[in-house]
């Protein structure tokens, strides 16, 4: 089994466990061993699978304000975890790779594996969802047939991913190309860098 039909599998069976009660406040139940590949792969489709539930429920038109600002800082929260846990993903295959030296012409890719990986995470959303409407019997011909076309293209998209996250590994792992990672440095949740929450401590500084 290649790499990405493994983390297709893992994805799927996060998203089919979330759906088990469908509720955005299910504690996570990952049986894989800690820090495993596989383990860091369920928590990080785990954390997509509840924040695309959040994302729906806050565009709720009958949300209350106070309700809708706590979700959307439950957001960005998440979205903080998910980024620090693909950072973290890639860091496990920088490990792998380690003792692979690039060929001297060995290319940058745009993106590194666990970013390629994050996209396939994302895009099993898709598809699940995309599938429950295409086969949805409340929604009309029309909606299933539409729903249906985009779930090809989605379909086919997978495949697409999937080839080229196996061809990356295969040619970091052939030194064709050289892994390199950046740190996303996210600015809007530090209080040293995001300058309403630095000034905000500041002001409290004063007032004390």
């Amino acid at each position: 089994m290649s790499f990405s039909e493994s983390a297709w599998e893992i994805f799927n069976q996060s998203i089919n466990d979330y759906h088990l009660k469908d509720d955005v406040d299910t504690p996570i139940n990952n049986s894989f061993q800690k820090n495993t590949l596989e383990w860091l792969l369920y928590a990080k489709n785990w954390i997509d699978t509840v924040q695309w539930h959040l994302e729906d429920i806050i565009r709720d038109e009958n949300i209350t304000p106070a309700e809708a600002l706590k979700i959307k800082r439950r957001i960005d929260s998440s979205n903080q975890q998910r980024t620090d846990l693909v950072e973290f993903i890639d860091s496990w295959f920088l490990q792998k790779y380690e003792n692979i030296t690039p060929d001297y012409n060995a290319k940058i890719n745009t993106e590194t594996p666990a970013w390629a990986v994050d996209r396939l995470s994302i895009l099993a959303l898709k598809i699940y969802h995309m599938s429950l409407e295409a086969n949805r019997d409340s929604a009309s011909e029309e909606h299933r047939f539409n729903c249906t076309n985009k779930l090809n293209v989605l379909l086919e998209q997978k495949k697409d991913l999937s080839e080229a996250i196996d061809q990356l590994l295969f040619d970091i792992e052939n030194g064709k190309i050289k892994m390199k990672v950046y740190k996303q440095m996210k600015m809007y949740n530090d209080e040293n860098l995001n300058p309403v929450l630095y000034q905000n401590v500041k002001n409290d500084q004063t007032k004390s």
